[in-house]
């Protein structure tokens, strides 16, 4: 099982785990699978058309002159993390939303999905 965990100030915050993997530990603890794959398309509400994609992160930390170092920690996330959400490989959860839309000044972001 490969396991990325990512730390905030020095203590870990979040296990991520390929999707087959989490399959397991749901089924292992008793728990129903979950219904929709990690890869399924995050659907944006029409409130939302304007909001820039969270694959655009990449060139709004350029513009602003952020680090993607910089960013990362202050987000809460590793580089090679932020690098998939820059990239598009990544839909970042709630907690890093709100994280990104406070450091990049994107409010929307922010919102629940």
């Amino acid at each position: 099982m490969d396991i990325q965990v990512i730390s905030r100030d020095g203590q870990p915050e979040y296990a991520v785990v390929a999707w087959e993997d989490y399959q397991a530990l749901l089924k292992a603890a008793g728990q129903a699978p979950a219904n929709t794959p990690a890869s399924a398309p995050v659907q944006e509400n029409d409130s939302h058309a304007a909001l820039p994609a969270f694959a655009d992160v990449g060139a709004i930390r350029r513009d602003k002159g952020i680090a993607a170092e910089h960013l990362a920690r202050n987000v809460g996330v590793s580089p090679a993390y932020l690098a998939m959400i820059e990239s598009g490989e990544r839909q970042p959860d709630a907690a890093i939303r709100r994280a990104l839309a406070w450091h990049l000044g994107v409010p929307g972001w922010s919102e629940a999905s």
